[in-house]
C-alpha cells in the first residue's frame, strides 16, 4: 500500500475533471440553442453553417428588394393610370372638336383644356419620383447623346424606344442623296399654282401641306391663308395681299415661303403640295445588327430603324455617306433579386412625357387638327398601354420571385439548423447522464482521498 501517490483519487479526479467540461459544454448548448458555440465545438460545420447564413440573408434581402421593386413600379404604374386617363380625355375633346356643331369660340375653349392636359402630362412625367428618383421622365430608360453629326438632314424628335438595344455608338448614313423637292399634287377651285415660288427653310417637316384661300377679291387683291401642316396643325395668315411674299413659320420648327405672282390666285380654293427628299437611303449600323433596309423617298414620315425613332426635316443637300453619330446609354434601373452577384434584372421606363407621346402640339382649336388629334392621341394611348403592360408583367415577375426566394430561405434555414442548432431533446439527455456523472465521480473522489487512511491500522 502506497500513500504518496494516491492513483485511485488521481484516476477518480481525471474522470471527474472530464465530465464536468462536457457538463459545462451541454449546459452552454442548452442555454444557447446552439449545437456549435464556438469553432471547436465542430469547425467544418461550423465553415458550412456560416456560409449558409450569408446565404439566408442575402435571400431575405433579395425579397425585400423585390417588394421594394414592386413598389417602385406601383408608384410608375399609378402615374401611367392617370396619364391614361389624360390621354382619354384629350381624345373625347378631339372628338368633339372634330364635329362642325362647334364653333370657332367653343374649338378654342376646348383647346384650353387641352393645353391644361398636356402640361399635367409633362408634370407627371417630370415629378413623378420614388426614394427621391425620378421614374418617368426618361432617366430610367435607353438614352442617347449626339457625338459627331455632318447629316444636314439632321435627325428630329429622336426616341430610343427598343428596350433590347444594346448600349454603344449608332451612325446614321445618307447614301443616294437626292434633291429636297416641292409637288404640287392637287389644287381645287380657282385657287391655282402655277407662277408662284416656295422656298422652304432648314428645318421644316417633309410631307403634306394645303394652302387654303377664303375671302379672295379680285385679282391682285388680297384674301385669307391658312396653312395646314402633315400633323393637321393650322397656321392661320390672316388676309394678305396676293402679290406679296407670305412667310408661314411652323412650330415644330423651320418656315415655307409663298412668292406670288398677280394671277397665280384666281379665287377661293386649296392648294395641296407635298415637300420630300428624293432618292435618300438610311443605313443604321452600330453596336449591334440591325434590320436596315433601304428607305427611298423619305417624306417625313417617323422611321423606327432598330429601336431608334427620329425624322428627317428639309435640309441642304447631303453629301454621300454624311451621317450623325449617336451613343446609346442605358440607365435602366437594376434589382438585386439574388443572394449572389450577378443575380438582378432590369427595367427600363421610357419618357413618358407629352414630347416622347407626340401629344405636345396637339390642336384642337380647328377641325383639320382635332380629326388629325384622334389618331395621334390614339397613338399615344397604346404608347402609354405598352408600357404598363411591362410594368405589370415585370411587377408579376417580381411577385413570383419573392415567392421563389422565400422557398429557398426556408429550406436553406432548416439545412442550416441542423448542422447549428441543437437537438434540446438529445441533449438533455446528454446533460442528466453527465449530471449524474458528476454526482458519481464526486463521491468516488472522496472514496478513494479515504482509501490511504486504512495505513493507520498498520502503524497501531
Amino acid at each position: 500500500m502506497r500513500i504518496n501517490n494516491n492513483i485511485a483519487a488521481l484516476n477518480a479526479w481525471r474522470g471527474l475533471t472530464q465530465t464536468d467540461s462536457a457538463l459545462g459544454k451541454s449546459l452552454e448548448k442548452l442555454s444557447s440553442g446552439l449545437r456549435i458555440n464556438r469553432a471547436g465545438d465542430d469547425a467544418a460545420g461550423l465553415a458550412i453553417s456560416e456560409k449558409m447564413r450569408a446565404q439566408i440573408k442575402g435571400l431575405n434581402m433579395a425579397s425585400k428588394n423585390a417588394q421594394d421593386g414592386i413598389s417602385l413600379i406601383q408608384t410608375a404604374e399609378g402615374a401611367l393610370n392617370e396619364t391614361h386617363s389624360i390621354l382619354q380625355r384629350m381624345r373625347e375633346l378631339a372628338v368633339q372638336a372634330a364635329s362642325d356643331t362647334n364653333s370657332d369660340t367653343d374649338r378654342a375653349e376646348l383647346q384650353k383644356e387641352v393645353d391644361q392636359l398636356i402640361s399635367e402630362i409633362d408634370r407627371i412625367a417630370t415629378d413623378t419620383e420614388f426614394n427621391t428618383k425620378k421614374l418617368l421622365n426618361g432617366q430610367m430608360g435607353k438614352t442617347y447623346s449626339v457625338s459627331a453629326n455632318t447629316f444636314n438632314h439632321s435627325p428630329q424628335n429622336i426616341q430610343i424606344v427598343g428596350d433590347d438595344i444594346k448600349t454603344g455608338t449608332y451612325t446614321l448614313t445618307a447614301t443616294a442623296m437626292g434633291t429636297d423637292t416641292v409637288t404640287l399634287n392637287t389644287h381645287t377651285a380657282a385657287a391655282s399654282f402655277e407662277d408662284t415660288d416656295i422656298s422652304v427653310a432648314d428645318g421644316t417637316k417633309f410631307g403634306t401641306y394645303t394652302l387654303n384661300v377664303t375671302g379672295f377679291d379680285g385679282v391682285g387683291g388680297t384674301a385669307n391663308f391658312t396653312l395646314t401642316g402633315p400633323d393637321g396643325k393650322e397656321y392661320d395668315v390672316g388676309n394678305q395681299a396676293i402679290d406679296d411674299a407670305l412667310t408661314v413659320d411652323l412650330s415644330g420648327g423651320g418656315s415655307i415661303t409663298f412668292a406670288f405672282d398677280n394671277n397665280a390666285v384666281t379665287g377661293d380654293g386649296s392648294i395641296e403640295f407635298r415637300l420630300t427628299n428624293v432618292g435618300i437611303e438610311i443605313d443604321l449600323s452600330g453596336a449591334k445588327t440591325v434590320d436596315t433596309s433601304a428607305i427611298s423617298s423619305y417624306a417625313g414620315e417617323t422611321l423606327n430603324i432598330g429601336g431608334i425613332k427620329f425624322e428627317l426635316r428639309w435640309g441642304a443637300a447631303d453629301a454621300n455617306g454624311d451621317a450623325i453619330s449617336l451613343d446609346v446609354e442605358d440607365r435602366s434601373i437594376s434589382f438585386q433579386i439574388g443572394a449572389n452577384s450577378g443575380q438582378t434584372t432590369s427595367l427600363a421606363i421610357n419618357n413618358m412625357g407629352a414630347t416622347a407621346l407626340g401629344v405636345n402640339e396637339i390642336d384642337v382649336s380647328t377641325k383639320s387638327g382635332a380629326t388629325a388629334a384622334i389618331d395621334t392621341i390614339s397613338n399615344a394611348l397604346d404608347t402609354v398601354s405598352s408600357e404598363r403592360a411591362k410594368l405589370g408583367a415585370m411587377q408579376n415577375r417580381l411577385e413570383h420571385t419573392i415567392t421563389n426566394l422565400g422557398v429557398a430561405a426556408e429550406n436553406l434555414t432548416a439545412a442550416e439548423s441542423r448542422i447549428r442548432d441543437v437537438d434540446m431533446a438529445a441533449e438533455m439527455m446528454e446533460f442528466t447522464k453527465k449530471n449524474i456523472l458528476a454526482q458519481a465521480g464526486t463521491a468516488m473522489l472522496a472514496q478513494a482521498n479515504m482509501r490511504p487512511q486504512s495505513v493507520l491500522q498498520l502503524l497501531q
